[in-house]
């Protein structure tokens, strides 16, 4: 997951403006129904109570309507899925299980060629995918219903889909997917296979790992050392990625240089990539400024143009660094659904559509890397993966363990069927309805569709994004479960390694990270005593924990079981996290911040800002005439504004130490830097990041001077599930001619310094870091 452009800076957003998420949508079976629904109440959702026989999605939308109506259109598409949150907020989720069963009908009804002559949207990236698709491929088949496709993945043989579905459109794809039953995609999943060029990742009967090796600071000797801890475990074999705190080239390129060096001294430059998930324009620069050192690069990609503008691409920009791809290792995307409504671009249809859209975008940038690399004179084609992040975002996209199982299923074959080899994060946030426990649930009803990876961690917990995720025990474990196996270059490094055996069983040094540093340090010419280095070994493990990153060393019971006292206390920070999460601002804490100015959000309280995030990024009205009095006061002497908001850890704020000292620390950075800050803190509780960009808007829109830059620092508590209690700062500091025009200010234009405490980043490293982005983004005299 990169950090500070994928999802710490792509949460949320306001969703009133699109359909009705909480308004009922009558879709009758006549014109007149739309005006006289039956006795009783009409449920919310989409609400189809009837269809005709042979009925298809446009003859009904054309029968209720009287002409094709795009948001009925979009509406009935929706209604088809299984259940989501998500498709609820956005006002397209089936009102209860018969206007489901009978948006389906109409599905299976509908020819290919209609679907594809009526686009759900047209933008630069509809126009690649079609760009991308084989024609030929797919003639044949045109006519044919979505009932019938169906059956032919179903009942054909993998060689025979791989050659119909090159030509088939991601809308298409999509929407076939609704119609299977979770057994149907897994009986797809488990026969349709796109391997790696010269690899077995993404092969029948493998199953991978991308090592995520994150760090609350940034620190390569956590990292590295994380690498070592998987490699133990015999796991790792897919990429070693990174998600960095700091998107600074300078910090960006210590990790690649760190992981770059591990892969030379194993030998491995040709058998595993290393990648830093920061944004590709600063792998780019990475790149140019240190030749040789970066590996596969990594970009987020959405569904839609406007969405990708989100994450600060466009397809010209990808198209145009595919072109540079002529290496071996191309390009790791990554995506989930509901990333593109919860940006502002829902655009009215569902998130499976979504989704789809995103795997089309990684087909033809896949093919623009293999021409680049023809070009090149390669004759071997590129490496170019996937990975579906399913469940980062919370509870307003989905809930529920059955609907996270739900969503990596579908997820698996419209990815498959894209001709990738596509792998999951299967994760949940801290506040959504799944456990430690229900990830082992959903694993086992996964599994059998064969992705080509999951992450892997220590333990299930990330220590610097705090997310649930899949730990180096869980592979071990679906491996004994499954019969799953290693990419074989890979296994027979680990045998190599000494941590398997010739039977690919574990030995002695299993599970033993100290041994795999000797085996580094003898690798680079270290004749040491092993003693020695074992001691020198353990002593970085204990400043490594210290710093709050869990190694996991040997195991339980089985192979596969976590060291009984490390569960332990990967549960107990499990517990933590969700008090962290419902702790709200105490009376006691709120009078202790200087000069406050207190702020609320239109959440009525901790349960619907956590389930509805969309209300804690509006203030209420009271608070909004309290921005503009204070406004009137300023009179716009100042240039920087504060604000302190509880997000989804009080804690991180009011834990004594924290936010005073970077409080004072900063105020007197920008002060000697130059800046001007007011003399107030706004004090937000309930508060999301986006609220700040509209108390922006507020205090700084159509000031005199629309060419000065004016900033919001907001502070917030994030990350519950770290082990820390972490905050962030989000910087923001556009031009008044900007923050003078409502909802342009995102999170396109913010930096973030996050993962900011007294046992991860110290206030005192947090503030001179704070201002060094504010003097990128706002330069005095600039």
């Amino acid at each position: 997951m990169a950090v500070e452009s994928r999802f710490l800076l792509h949460r949320r957003t306001v969703l009133a403006a699109m359909l009705g998420g909480a308004a009922a949508s009558f879709l009758g079976c006549g014109k007149d129904s739309v005006t006289r629904p039956p006795p009783g109440p009409v449920p919310e959702g989409v609400y189809i109570p009837e269809v005709r026989s042979g009925e298809d999605v446009f003859s009904y939308v054309q029968r209720i309507k009287g002409a094709h109506d795009e948001t009925l259109y979009k509406q009935v598409l929706g209604a088809a899925n299984a259940f989501k949150e998500g498709d609820a907020l956005v006002g397209v989720a089936a009102a209860d299980d018969t206007s489901r069963k009978h948006a389906r009908q109409l599905l299976e009804n509908t020819r290919l060629t209609d679907l594809e002559d009526h686009p759900l949207l047209q933008d630069d990236l509809h126009a690649l995918l079609v760009e991308s698709e084989d024609r030929v491929a797919a003639s044949g088949a045109r006519d044919w219903t979505l009932g019938r496709l169906k059956q032919f993945l179903l009942e054909s043989d993998e060689p025979d889909i791989h050659e119909l579905v090159r030509g088939l459109g991601s809308d298409v794809i999509a929407c076939v997917v609704k119609l299977m039953s979770d057994e149907e995609l897994i009986a797809v999943g488990k026969k349709v296979f796109n391997p790696l060029p010269g690899s077995h990742i993404g092969a029948r009967g493998y199953l991978g790992a991308r090592v995520q090796p994150n760090s609350p600071t940034d620190n390569v000797d956590d990292i590295r050392w994380q690498v070592f801890d998987g490699w133990s475990y015999a796991v790792g074999d897919v990429v070693l990625g990174c998600n960095p705190v700091s998107s600074a080239p300078e910090s960006v390129a210590a990790i690649e240089a760190a992981l770059h060096e591990l892969r030379v001294t194993f030998g491995l430059q040709d058998v595993l990539p290393h990648c830093v998930l920061a944004h590709i324009d600063v792998q780019a620069e990475v790149e140019r400024l240190h030749p040789g050192t970066t590996g596969i690069w990594f970009q987020s990609i959405a569904g839609s143009d406007t969405a990708n503008a989100t994450f600060d691409i466009s397809v010209k920009k990808m198209v145009d660094y595919a072109a540079t791809r002529t290496g071996q290792f191309g390009l790791y995307f990554e995506t989930g659904q509901g990333a593109d409504f919860t940006n502002g671009s829902g655009h009215g249809y569902d998130m499976v559509i979504h989704e789809s859209r995103k795997y089309g975008f990684a087909r033809a940038l896949t093919q623009k890397v293999a021409r680049a690399q023809e070009g090149a004179g390669r004759a071997a084609a590129p490496w170019v993966h996937l990975n579906d992040v399913a469940g980062f975002i919370g509870p307003e996209v989905f809930r529920t363990k059955e609907q996270l199982v739900r969503c990596c299923l579908e997820d698996i074959v419209m990815g498959k069927l894209h001709g990738l080899p596509i792998g999951l994060d299967v994760c949940s946030t801290l506040h959504m309805d799944v456990s430690l426990d229900d990830l082992d649930w959903c694993l086992e009803r996964i599994m059998p569709a064969n992705p080509a990876y999951l992450m892997g961690l220590p333990t299930k917990n990330d220590p610097m994004l705090g997310y649930l995720t899949t730990g180096f025990q869980d592979h071990v474990r679906l491996r004994e479960r499954f019969g799953y196996k290693v990419e074989d270059r890979m296994w027979a490094f680990f045998q190599r390694l000494g941590v398997i055996d010739a039977a690919g069983k574990p030995t002695e040094h299993f599970g033993d990270p100290v041994w795999v540093y000797l085996q580094y340090l003898r690798a680079k010419g270290d004749t040491r005593p092993e003693e020695e280095i074992r001691a020198e070994g353990g002593q970085r493990l204990d400043e490594i924990r210290a710093r709050g990153v869990p190694i996991a060393v040997g195991h339980g019971a089985n192979a596969w079981d976590l060291e009984p006292s490390l569960d332990a206390e990967m549960r107990r920070v499990y517990a933590d996290s969700k008090t962290s999460l419902w702790t709200e601002l105490s009376e006691a804490f709120i009078v202790t911040v200087p000069d406050a100015v207190r702020l609320l959000t239109k959440s009525k309280d901790r349960t619907e800002y956590i389930l509805h995030p969309e209300t804690g990024e509006q203030l209420d009205s009271a608070s909004l005439d309290a921005i503009r009095s204070l406004r009137v006061r300023h009179a716009g002497k100042y240039d920087v504004q504060l604000m302190v908001s509880d997000g989804l850890n009080a804690l991180s704020i009011m834990d004594a130490g924290q936010l005073r000292p970077y409080l004072d620390a900063l105020r007197d950075l920008l002060t000697q830097a130059g800046y001007a800050p007011s003399p107030e803190h706004l004090l937000l509780t309930s508060g999301r990041v986006r609220a700040g960009y509209r108390v922006g808007e507020a205090l700084f829109g159509g000031l005199a001077d629309s060419r000065q830059h004016r900033a919001i620092i907001h502070i917030i508590g994030e990350r519950p599930g770290t082990g820390h209690h972490t905050f962030s700062a989000y910087i923001t500091a556009p031009t008044v001619e900007v923050w003078s025009q409502a909802g342009r200010v995102d999170h396109n234009i913010t930096r973030v310094v996050s993962g900011i405490a007294l046992t991860a980043l110290t206030p005192s490293l947090a503030a001179p870091e704070t201002v060094r982005l504010l003097q990128q983004l706002a330069p005095l005299g600039g």
